[in-house]
């Protein structure tokens, strides 16, 4: 019981921190020396995805949406062979601003807002997914042409990390972001978001997304522009995304879908199996919970989406921020449920991208409490997609949220061994969140 809170996210090094105002340029946090090359006032949230439609020349009507398609294929010719093609870029060329103006701009806060006057998290995440995309497109312009041959999309949301900023409805919010990491075919983005309180900026949270390239008609890998660093902020940056590539690939070959859990894991498994066995029984068969205890099965929520075109995104498949949201949505309320009070999120990672959905399609949500301590409820949400005509399902996303509750929860327990592979998975999760820190009681973050 060693974790008595949650981490607080900072202003690390080379991220991008506004101080006071709205527009101050591409700076590090506590140097004297700015780069004033972001000049003008924020982009509206609103016009983040207009402007993605641009880039890429894609139809704001559903019916025109084929041809769209089609006259995109004729940037295929753009397309280099090797990287070693494309001219190399700073991390200032993709820093961008915007500003989402819940304060100034009351007739948009109602998007936005709860029943308990607090601002809804799936929204941001939806804002978040669409100025990673936009972040990438800016380190990728081509200016030959005002259209961008490359599709790009989310391949992965790594890690959003929330700080103890309440984040309220009526006070505007500012993102800001820039590439920090550059592969041969993805990129990886740092974004964080503030809110205004009295004349500054306050944090937010903290985001890494990884985004890949491909080619004009969405089919294969392309490649991205490398990328210089002028500092040794921005060299720590990239060898913080380096580092970053390392642990999913050393996360991903532990995974319990591949190799069997540590001795002490399995240790830990049989222990809970034990003390669920009836004492006045010699029987394996027969379970009991110990006290304050909830069967995972018990734990579960559904729910069904049918994918209409006003979900989808500038590529004709429904919106990755639109998948996050529902997710979200579901594992608040599954959270809300299984604690009995409502919980607020303290971390989303390792949200993995695996296959895009058709627009059509049915999505079939599952969310599911996998792992509990002390106040925090740790819950899995699977997503998977069948077409009208074809049954088969398909999984798409498996989405990984932390909550803490107002209240001490319940344990949950493994009834069975996949139930308990689910239950080691959530607890290695749950320990990669960091070193925690307590929050204010006043932070408040709704569906």
């Amino acid at each position: 019981m060693r974790r008595a809170a949650i981490r607080l996210c900072t202003l690390r090094k080379g991220l991008l921190a506004p101080v006071r105002g709205l527009t101050h340029g591409f700076q590090y946090p506590g140097k004297d020396s700015a780069f004033h090359v972001y000049e003008g006032s924020p982009i509206h949230v609103n016009h983040v995805r207009d402007k993605l439609r641009e880039i890429v020349g894609a139809s704001k009507n559903w019916k025109d949406h084929v041809q769209a398609m089609e006259e995109r294929k004729l940037l295929q010719g753009l397309l280099v062979s090797s990287q070693d093609g494309l001219p190399p870029r700073r991390m200032k060329d993709s820093y961008i601003e915007v500003l989402l103006p819940l304060g100034s701009e009351p007739a948009l806060r109602e998007k936005y807002l709860t029943v308990q006057n607090t601002v809804r998290f799936g929204r941001i995440l939806e804002d978040l997914d669409s100025l990673g995309v936009l972040i990438c497109y800016m380190h990728t312009k081509m200016y030959s042409t005002d259209m961008s041959p490359l599709s790009i999309v989310t391949a992965l949301v790594d890690k959003i990390d929330m700080c103890k900023k309440s984040l309220s409805p009526e006070q505007d919010i500012k993102f800001s972001g820039h590439v920090s990491w550059v592969g041969k075919t993805s990129m990886e983005v740092k974004m964080q978001m503030f809110q205004a309180q009295d004349t500054e900026y306050c944090p937010v949270l903290n985001a890494t997304f990884v985004m890949v390239a491909r080619d004009s008609e969405n089919k294969r890998p392309a490649f991205v522009n490398p990328i210089i660093l002028e500092s040794p902020e921005e060299e720590e940056l990239f060898q913080q995304g380096e580092f970053n590539k390392g642990r999913r690939v050393a996360f991903n070959s532990t995974s319990l879908l591949k190799v069997a859990p540590s001795a002490k894991e399995r240790t830990a498994i049989h222990e809970m199996f034990l003390s669920t066995l009836d004492p006045k029984t010699i029987s394996f068969q027969s379970r009991i919970l110990p006290p304050n205890a909830v069967w995972m099965e018990n734990s579960k929520l559904k729910s069904l989406e049918v994918c209409h075109p006003q979900e989808r995104n500038i590529f004709n498949r429904i919106f990755g921020g639109f998948l996050m949201r529902k997710a979200y949505e579901l594992a608040w309320a599954t959270a809300c449920n299984f604690g009995g009070s409502r919980p607020f999120i303290v971390t989303v990672d390792d949200i993995m991208f695996q296959k895009p959905v058709e627009v059509g399609s049915l999505l079939f949500l599952s969310s599911q409490v996998c792992f509990t301590q002390d106040k925090y409820i740790q819950v899995r949400v699977h997503s998977e997609v069948a077409s009208l005509q074809n049954k088969e399902h398909m999984t798409t996303n498996v989405f990984h949220f932390t909550f803490m509750s107002e209240k001490e929860v319940p344990l949950v327990f493994p009834r069975t061994y996949g139930e308990s592979m689910l239950y080691l998975d959530g607890q290695r999760h749950f320990n990669a969140m960091g070193a925690p820190v307590a929050w204010p009681k006043e932070y408040r973050v709704g569906p």
